[in-house]
């Protein structure tokens, strides 16, 4: 059962935007829940070599990208 809320009167459309039909309270338990298992797993460890690659890349177009303004 897919419980989002979509246009298109009652169409789900995959490619479209939609948003769960989650409660309030839900949405809060369920984003405490995802941010504590982030830092028990995720938050501790070292960024990898290719994501501080990307980053970088990203850093050096925006800084280029300034410089053409």
């Amino acid at each position: 059962m897919d419980q989002r809320i979509c246009d298109g009167g009652g169409r789900i459309d995959i490619e479209g935007p939609c948003e769960p039909n989650l409660p309030d309270d839900t949405r809060y338990r369920l984003g405490t829940a995802l941010r504590s298992i982030y830092e028990e797993t995720c938050d501790m460890q070292p960024i990898p070599d290719s994501q501080i690659d990307l980053l970088l890349r990203l850093r050096h177009r925006e800084r280029d990208l300034r410089r053409i303004d």
